[in-house]
C-alpha cells in the first residue's frame, strides 16, 4: 500500500500553525499519509532534497511545492494527494 509522505520545513514561529495544520488534515487519512516537519536551524536533512528554503513550505510526496499555505489549501493538497495513491 501506498503512502502520501507530507513534509513541512518550518522556517519561523509564525509558521507553526501550518504545521498543527498538516498534522490534522493528514490525521483524517490515517495510515495513508506520512508526515514530517522539519525546523529550519535545527534539522538539515531537508537541504541535502530541496536545497535552502526560507520559507514556511509544505512538499507532497517530494515533487509538489507549496508555499502559500492557509488551512483549506492545505486541506485539499492532502486530499487530491490521497486521492490519486
Amino acid at each position: 500500500m501506498s503512502k502520501v509522505s507530507v513534509e513541512f520545513i518550518n522556517t519561523c514561529p509564525c509558521c507553526d500553525q501550518h504545521g498543527q495544520s498538516i498534522k490534522d488534515a493528514a490525521a483524517k487519512f490515517g495510515d495513508k499519509v506520512d508526515v514530517k516537519i522539519y525546523y529550519a536551524g535545527k534539522d538539515f536533512d531537508y537541504v541535502k532534497k530541496y536545497g535552502m528554503i526560507s520559507k514556511g513550505t509544505m512538499i507532497i510526496n517530494g515533487k509538489k511545492k507549496y508555499e502559500t499555505l492557509s488551512r483549506d489549501i492545505i486541506e485539499k493538497a492532502i486530499e487530491e494527494a490521497v486521492r490519486s495513491i
